[in-house]
């Protein structure tokens, strides 16, 4: 065995275990979503993350990889690839293209699992499908071809490590569209456009899913280098740590004097904006950088979702302040904080520049592209659930089931308790 090969084995190692560690957010995204909505849609949010992981999985292996990483074409799109088969000459790594397409995979995984967040609770499941296909199968790809793949945005040089602009600022300005042609959910605002409060229905769930999707961040983020002996490895680790913990420190004093609590959920997407924030920049700025990136993610977070409460669009879970503003400024943020090439680093104004061309070129594709795909695939089956579905639940409408089916000892013992408790107080009334 040579050192190469030796070399080229621990890489591999390292890839695959970082694409596992991204493929466990998926449970984080379910815990996370689970928690934020109500109790009769729990089982409709496990079986979109479901959807995303085995459908979207199919469709990115049989043609969404060739259109993203693929021979360019253009600077448009991959023409190569499809099924991992043909002329895949032009990625060059230690690992292989089998390795490489199980990273990128994990990814794929995770842009779709943003939209489903937005749209929770009232999504027609079969129209959800479709979007599956339609998001791993085309808008991600060639999203991703022009920033990733070869294409006219990475010619140009944008700087994106791990996907604040190509995952989250794409995936969350899809969110955003996806949220506005649904509309909100039943009862969400009242007729003044106020916004009643749909109250999570498990907390501690939801912040185990932030865990969850915290700890998978470090193969998200580490696991972009594609070797195990890269030099940077640790100091994305840190800036990582760092900006989450910055986000969500600074959301959970700032509601704690603001309204004299600190808000739970804000807290919880807090460190998810922070850790949205640094991945674009997470290889490229100093640790003092990926603290006031973090922090100021969590600001954006907060006016963001205030924002959308405003305009009356309906986001259960935070999908677009979280990953769409967050991801926009982590992106905006290499172009200034990078410490090679950055606008504050005496790099210029042409850094800072292609990161903006490339984040509004994104979040553009992204959300116009979800808003005409949803358009047309309400051609093919009801995008939005009926009123009758929603006020049932999506649990029953679509999966026929509960999230937990209580024993009928349990109901006896319940009923037979408050049987005993009804009677003690019809006869301490006197009746």
């Amino acid at each position: 065995m040579t050192l190469e090969s030796l070399g080229g084995g621990i890489d591999t190692v390292w890839v695959v275990l970082s694409a596992a560690m991204i493929l466990l957010m998926e449970g984080g995204f379910a815990l996370l979503e689970a928690g934020f909505v109500r109790y009769k849609n729990s089982v409709n949010i496990i079986m979109k993350v479901f959807a995303d992981i085995t459908i979207g999985t199919l469709i990115f292996y049989i043609f969404g990889f060739g259109l993203m990483y693929g021979k360019d074409a253009g600077g448009l799109v991959g023409t190569s690839g499809f099924m991992l088969g043909g002329d895949l000459s032009n990625l060059h790594f230690t690992i292989s293209i089998d390795t490489f397409w199980l990273f990128q995979a994990a990814f794929t995984i995770a842009v779709i699992s943003i939209v489903s967040g937005a749209v929770a609770e009232r999504i027609n499941f079969r129209a959800y499908l479709l979007y599956v296909i339609l998001m791993t199968g085309l808008i991600y790809p060639l999203g991703g071809h022009w920033a990733w793949g070869g294409g006219w945005l990475s010619q140009l040089g944008l700087q994106d490590f791990a996907g604040s602009a190509v995952i989250h600022a794409l995936g969350g300005f899809s969110a955003l569209a996806a949220a506005i042609v649904i509309g909100p959910r039943k009862g969400k605002f009242n007729q003044a456009g106020n916004s009643t409060v749909a109250l999570p229905s498990n907390l501690p769930l939801a912040s185990v899913g932030a865990f969850l999707l915290w700890f998978g961040w470090f193969g998200f983020n580490a696991g972009s280098t594609l070797s195990a002996t890269d030099a940077r490895i640790g100091h994305i680790a840190i800036t990582t740590m760092l900006s989450a913990a910055a986000g969500g420190g600074i959301t959970l004093i700032y509601t704690l004097f603001r309204y004299q609590r600190s808000d739970a959920p804000s807290v919880i997407n807090g460190s998810l904006a922070g850790l949205v924030g640094i991945t674009a920049g997470c290889a490229f700025v100093s640790d003092g950088a990926a603290i006031l990136i973090g922090a100021v993610s969590g600001l954006l977070m907060m006016a963001a979702t205030n924002w959308l409460e405003a305009r009356r669009i309906d986001d259960p879970v935070g999908a677009f302040p979280v990953h769409a503003v967050s991801g926009a400024w982590g992106t905006l943020a290499v172009g200034l904080f990078a410490t090679d090439g950055g606008l504050l680093y005496g790099g210029g104004w042409h850094q800072l520049g292609v990161q903006i061309l490339g984040l509004v070129t994104l979040a553009a594709w992204g959300f116009a592209t979800t808003w005409c795909g949803l358009k047309l695939i309400g051609k093919l089956v009801q995008v939005r659930s009926s009123e009758e579905e929603e006020e049932i639940g999506l649990d029953i409408s679509y999966h026929g089931m509960i999230a937990a089916h209580r024993s009928a000892e349990f109901i006896e013992l319940e009923d037979h308790y408050l049987a005993e408790e009804d009677m003690g107080s019809r006869r301490s009334s006197g009746r």
